[in-house]
């Protein structure tokens, strides 16, 4: 999936700014109008004069972390393994194999025991997920080095656990409980952006559980718009007990400089993975083996459904726990044991933080109704393992040069309506186009760029198995699911389309 907004680690660069320009608040005159009526609401106590003294009690916990390591870097010799590998410089003895280059990086992390484990993000340790860690350095406020030794780390949350040791105890900071956070709280967030050294920051808390959209098993974040930058990775972020409530991770920017949009981890969630790490454990996520999407709008028009509740199965992998408990594509998960699927609260981080081995109740919409299954939850793979499996699509897609708008002579239901042209899929087509002659369908032929099809990608070549469920055999039968649509007051079309060489897959499209 594709967003108009880059969030990139705060460790990086990257990303794109979104800036707003709407004058006065419109909500300005009204709040004093009605300040008779809010004569009771006064700021409570918490909003310090300045914050040096808790910055003094907790920047001595406060570490700056390096790390040197190895990274694997393609071979961008065109002639390597050849004769003329030297033209290169290769002197002839490049096998076209990967190679590695040293890397550095630098991060932000704290304390959290007096005996001195360190906790930081897992990508200030492992550059782009692809570094051989060959040291790593843990820098004092006062300027004391420590070599530090990975105890464990966690991609999928973007956690790690270092140890130091020294002769005395190390000063040390502890969780609070994030769950407490309250939109409008004041925070302090220290680090080493940009390699600067111990550097404090302020601003309140502007969102809780905020969804970035990343999909991930842990997209669920405290926004806040004191400034975090490059190198600020992995520090903590404090309320005003001195707690930490966030680790911070993350950045809404066009530069990889603060624009106000910061993310950290909430506390709630990293503090049993720390635990964990820090006990020498493995982390065991729940996992299902499905591919999902939001329920965005098109998708609720298409399936007449409450928009933002749920989540769309666009696949599930064979022979893992949602194809045992009968979950199919096309499904709509709206509630995960008992608990609403939402935005905030994601399948994804539903099922991952329940245990694997635990059966639990699916609640999901298939085809209008409403029906319950129960699934028992199976052991998340790793990252890499996931990467890899076979019903992820590649989203990179090569254009397709012979798009071409629909002929207006063409005056069928399907072209006016959804800016597509078929044709019937006959077996001599469908072995053209790489599929069993048995497939079922109507393939495309042409589509209208300007249509809503054409901005999400369907092209010459795509076939069409089925119109909001139905299967589809003939151009006369998608017309008539165009028609039934439009006679229900749906704004969308639900189509799966099955593309060359690529998995099946739904895509909602808006009736014009």
């Amino acid at each position: 999936m594709r967003y108009a907004y880059g969030v990139t680690t705060a460790l990086l660069l990257g990303g794109a700014a979104l800036s707003l320009a709407t004058g006065y608040p419109a909500g300005a005159q009204v709040a004093q109008n009605e300040a008779s009526q809010l004569s009771n609401v006064v700021p409570r106590a918490g909003a310090p004069a300045s914050f040096a003294d808790l910055t003094q009690q907790l920047a001595p916990a406060v570490v700056n972390i390096s790390t040197r390591q190895r990274v694997r870097v393609a071979n961008a010799n065109p002639f390597a393994g050849t004769p003329f590998a030297d033209l290169f410089g290769g002197g002839g003895t490049d096998d076209g194999n990967p190679k590695t280059r040293e890397a550095q990086s630098l991060g932000s992390g704290f304390i959290i025991s007096a005996d001195g484990y360190v906790v930081t993000n897992n990508h200030v340790i492992v550059a782009d997920g692809q570094g051989e860690v060959e040291s790593i350095t843990v820098t004092m406020p006062d300027g004391n080095e420590y070599p530090a030794k990975l105890i464990g780390r966690d991609a999928a949350s973007d956690l790690a656990v270092l140890k130091i040791s020294a002769a005395k105890p190390f000063p040390f900071v502890k969780f609070g409980d994030s769950r407490s956070a309250r939109v409008g709280d004041w925070v302090i967030a220290i680090g080493n952006p940009f390699g600067l050294g111990g550097t404090v920051t302020s601003g309140i808390i502007s969102a809780v559980y905020r969804n970035t959209g990343s999909g991930s098993a842990y997209d669920r974040y405290l926004q806040t718009d004191a400034s975090i930058n490059r190198g600020n990775s992995g520090g903590p972020m404090f309320d005003m007990k001195g707690q930490v409530i966030g680790i911070n991770n993350a950045i809404f920017s066009p530069t990889g400089g603060s624009v106000g949009i910061g993310f950290a981890i909430p506390a709630e969630i990293a503090a049993p993975i720390v635990d964990q790490l820090k006990a020498g454990k493995s982390i065991e996520r729940g996992y299902l083996g499905v591919r999902i999407q939001p329920v965005n709008e098109d998708l609720a028009d298409s399936l007449g459904i409450a928009h933002n509740r749920g989540e769309f199965i666009q696949a599930v992998e064979p022979g893992q726990p949602a194809a045992a408990a009968g979950i199919q594509a096309g499904d709509v998960v709206v509630k995960v044991a008992g608990k609403e699927v939402t935005r905030d609260q994601t399948l994804s981080y539903l099922v991952a933080n329940t245990a694997p081995g635990s059966r639990i109740p699916v609640e999901l919409i298939r085809n209008g109704k409403r029906l319950t299954l129960t699934a028992t939850v199976g052991k998340r793979p790793s990252e890499e393992e996931l990467a890899s499996q076979s019903f992820e699509q590649d989203p990179a897609q090569p254009e397709n040069q012979f798009n071409k708008p629909p002929s207006k002579q063409g005056n069928g239901l399907s072209e006016q309506s959804l800016g597509l042209s078929v044709l019937p899929l006959t077996p001599q087509i469908a072995r053209q186009l790489g599929v069993p002659d048995s497939t079922q369908g109507v393939v495309v032929n042409a589509v209208d760029p300007s249509s809503d099809a054409g901005s999400k990608g369907l092209q010459r070549g795509d076939i069409v198995l089925s119109a909001n469920y139905r299967a589809v055999t003939s151009p006369v039968e998608l017309e008539a699911a165009v028609r039934e649509a439009k006679g229900a007051s749906r704004n969308a079309l639900l189509l799966r389309v099955q593309r060359r060489g690529q998995p099946a897959t739904y895509v909602p499209i808006r009736i014009r």
